[in-house]
């Protein structure tokens, strides 16, 4: 009878353990490869191409993946030496969160075949919401599109009475559009939907109430996506993350920085008298790489609005660091020329462009974009007389260049005239670090430096 007890337990024991092994089979313990943070504004990540493939070795330091951020193009390397395992996220995914993972790793001498997965927890995470979510959740991630907006603004509708169908929950016009068939007592008469967005049904439709006395109706009656060459259609174009960054950003400086402008001309005769006898001795350098030495000559004379703000204050930066701006086919992005004052014109015109080459093909460096302390935007290649740029927080200024005219002056000392080649530059300050008095200093002396430039260190 005993003997019968032992092999009852014996047997559940076996059993317990068959049970287990089924639903957590053993296997290769993973090393987790996750979207890392690589600009200190990125949210999430694009997967541009795998270096490496399932079963190849790895080393750390080894490239494994390229990865399109909110700035450019980086390359993502190994801090583990193992064997890439599984590539859960295949190349062209878009909108990767920061932390889901991306790949498994194993460690030397196991079979990679047989990896454990995880579950999808950050992918879980990195979702959008759905339809179903609590009011609160809702009431945090609510998103309308414009038309959406104007359609539940004007009939006076909560917008989170509306189910989000778009894309990562935005709440489209057609959304707007059911929820106000829902509700058709609002304050005003609802708008009937084109013959081309109404679906059969069974059901009889009430008919739209007359426009009140003196309106017009409003045609067409509505946009709808995906159908190109009808009236009042559009199609939606999705947002790349250098331009939703590029977005946020320009809205953040707009709304929360005081902007003050300055305006001055700057007589470019000296200037292109030096590049002319610089070109004879086949040194090669343009009016910008001058404007970025005079700014950077002038930041080390005024060192006042070499600063940048932060959430407690102004704070003074040690170095000149000058950003240019540089348009690309993806957008525009901000590569820094370090310790600019201390670089004659020639070095700076060689580092402008690598930069900026570097920029057009979507490979800087982190550090090649991030941080400097005073910004340049020149448009006179475009034709452009003279504008007014928005300023990269948390910098204090940007300088806008306009293009250069050739201008009549009156010679006091002899009465004649003569010509002069002008360009028209606008300082953008932040009234927070740099007042009016200051920035009129910084462009006086910024005009004397560029008008000057053999005072400037050229080599």
């Amino acid at each position: 009878m005993s003997l019968l007890f032992i092999d009852e337990h014996v047997l559940l024991l076996v059993i317990r353990l068959v049970l287990m092994c089924s639903l957590f089979p053993l296997g290769a313990a993973p090393v987790k490869v996750e979207m890392p943070a690589l600009s200190p504004t990125m949210e999430e990540g694009n997967i541009v191409k795998w270096l490496k493939k399932e079963g190849d070795a790895v080393a750390a330091g080894d490239a494994l993946c390229e990865i399109e951020t909110d700035k450019a193009v980086v390359t993502l390397e190994s801090s583990d030496d193992g064997v890439l395992a599984k590539i859960l996220m295949e190349e062209g995914s878009r909108a990767v969160r920061l932390g889901t993972l991306i790949a498994l790793m194993v460690e030397e001498g196991e079979d990679w075949k047989t990896v454990e997965i995880p579950p999808p927890v950050a992918a879980t995470q990195a979702t959008p919401p759905s339809s179903s979510c609590s009011p609160c959740s809702a009431w945090v991630t609510l998103r309308l599109s414009p038309a959406a907006r104007h359609i539940l603004d004007t009939h006076g509708l909560d917008p989170q009475l509306a189910t989000p169908t778009g894309h990562r929950g935005i709440i489209t016009k057609e959304d707007a559009l059911n929820l106000l068939k829902k509700f058709p007592d609002s304050k005003t008469t609802p708008v009937t939907a084109a013959p081309v967005a109404a679906a059969p049904s069974p059901v009889a439709t009430p008919a739209a109430a007359p426009l009140p006395p003196g309106s017009r109706p409003m045609y067409p009656p509505q946009s709808i996506p995906g159908k190109p060459g009808a009236p009042g259609t559009f199609t939606e174009v999705p947002a790349s993350n250098v331009r939703r960054v590029i977005a946020q950003r320009l809205t953040q400086s707009k709304t929360t920085i005081p902007h003050a402008y300055a305006t001055i001309d700057c007589d470019l005769g000296a200037v292109m008298q030096l590049r002319k006898e610089m070109a004879k001795a086949e040194i090669k350098v343009s009016v910008n790489d001058f404007i970025i030495k005079a700014a950077a000559a002038t930041l080390r004379e005024l060192p006042e609005v070499n600063v940048t703000w932060s959430g407690e204050g102004p704070q003074a930066l040690n170095s000149i660091s000058i950003s240019i701006a540089v348009a690309t086919p993806k957008g525009l992005i901000t590569p820094i020329i370090t310790n600019a004052a201390d670089k004659g014109v020639q070095e700076i015109s060689a580092n402008a462009k690598a930069l900026a080459q570097k920029a057009r093909n979507g490979k800087l460096l982190p550090h090649e974009y991030q941080g400097g302390s005073f910004s340049i935007s020149n448009l006179g290649m475009f034709g452009i007389s003279e504008f007014s740029a928005v300023i990269n927080p948390p910098q204090a200024c940007i300088l806008a260049v306009g293009t250069s005219r050739a201008v009549l002056h009156l010679t006091e000392e002899t009465g004649a005239l003569s010509t002069q080649q002008l360009m028209t530059v606008t300082l953008s300050s932040d009234g927070r670090l740099v007042d009016d008095e200051l920035a009129s200093r910084f462009l006086d002396k910024f005009r004397a430096n560029l008008e000057r430039p053999q005072r400037m260190t050229l080599n």
